[in-house]
């Protein structure tokens, strides 16, 4: 790939937690993961745009719960971490803490999470999303993923508001899908594609024309990349992986097409297919 190519990068890479991939360790030693993540690194600083942004997801467990962060420092050797989201799978929340909502009669818990079958920790409902930029200037389209203004009480700060959007803020509440069976999810550890999608319109669709995903799994950054008519790149080393994230794009283009005329959209994506097993 040439030099400053590519304008959003957004990846998630094994996390090295002894996860059962299909061809891929996931449980070697420190010094060698973090070695390659130091690797991994120095090439998406060269192919990311001056202007880019790169999202790093990164979860960890109870038994290992810095491995996050020592990625992270290893990405700080070549970019600025510009901002830290939070990804919430799941949550609870009492009736009392919502407010006054007519719809929401109770208490709600929202989502899904891996249980832990111990009395010392607690269910980890999040992972990380570090935003890496190469000198922390990177200005960002906050209000395309914005929400409604739920307490409008404030009259000055409402007045001040151009339109009823707020910025979302750095805790983003992205459920999985529901499965019934493991052949749903064929990847053991994939992102929803709703997260590569907000990623994408944090950075600003307009001066985005190609996203990569170095650890594309089942084509969710793809599937993004491919709704917002956007450009992509994935590399992936699993073959199963990317078959299966052939046929999700297919579906997806397929989807788009039945929906409406040939728009600029459409175009786009159809133009993205660049599924590469390195």
């Amino acid at each position: 790939m040439d030099d400053g190519e590519v304008d959003v990068i957004v990846t998630s890479p094994p996390y090295n937690l002894g996860v059962r991939y299909g061809v891929y360790n996931d449980s070697i030693p420190r010094h060698e993961y973090l070695a390659w993540m130091d690797r991994v690194a120095a090439e998406l600083r060269r192919v990311l745009s001056d202007q880019g942004s790169l999202f790093l997801n990164m979860g960890y467990s109870y038994r290992d719960p810095w491995v996050a962060w020592e990625v992270a420092f290893v990405f700080r050797k070549y970019f600025v971490l510009q901002n830290v989201i939070h990804w919430v799978k799941s949550i609870a929340i009492e009736k009392k803490d919502v407010g006054d909502y007519p719809n929401i009669r109770g208490d709600i818990a929202v989502g899904h999470y891996k249980p832990v079958n111990s009395k010392k920790y607690l269910a980890i409902n999040h992972e990380y999303i570090f935003h890496f930029t190469k000198n922390g200037d990177v200005e960002l389209d906050k209000t395309a993923i914005g929400v409604p203004y739920q307490d409008k009480s404030n009259i000055g700060r409402w007045k001040s508001a151009t339109r009823d959007i707020r910025d979302r803020g750095n805790v983003w509440f992205i459920p999985y899908e529901t499965i019934r069976s493991r052949e749903e999810r064929p990847h053991p550890s994939p992102f929803p594609p709703k997260l590569p999608e907000m990623c994408i319109k944090l950075h600003g669709l307009e001066r985005t024309k190609l996203v990569l995903d170095p650890f594309i799994g089942i084509g969710n950054t793809a599937i993004a990349a491919i709704k917002l008519g956007i450009k992509y790149i994935g590399f992936e080393i699993d073959e199963q992986y990317v078959k299966t994230a052939e046929k999700r794009i297919r579906e997806t283009l397929a989807r788009i097409k039945t929906k409406s005329q040939p728009s600029k959209q459409q175009e786009g994506g159809e133009k993205a297919i660049e599924s590469r097993p390195a």
